[in-house]
């Protein structure tokens, strides 16, 4: 989404904090968080592709990984922070 200001400190938690006129809340994610934010970008918001490079860094099953990444976008959808594009 547009208007969000995104920083990560130095103990690698994510802020992802809307324009004042957005309508939309804050969220602070730990590094697991950030890890996916990052593999979401990376990735041009493809969901299974950023799920398949943290299941390879992370030794994880790629099924739960992708099951864990739907998961937390649906989070950020739901806060307004990202959407769904055709």
């Amino acid at each position: 989404m547009p208007g969000l200001s995104i920083s990560v400190d130095a103990q690698g938690r994510l802020d992802v904090v809307p324009e004042s006129s957005a309508p939309a809340r804050a969220v602070r994610c730990g590094p697991v968080g950030t890890a996916m934010w990052l593999a979401l970008r990376q990735h041009s918001g493809d969901v299974p592709a950023a799920a398949r490079m943290l299941a390879s860094m992370w030794g994880t099953e790629p099924a739960n990984t992708l099951a864990d990444l739907d998961i937390w976008v649906d989070e950020l959808r739901d806060a307004g922070l990202v959407r769904t594009e055709p």
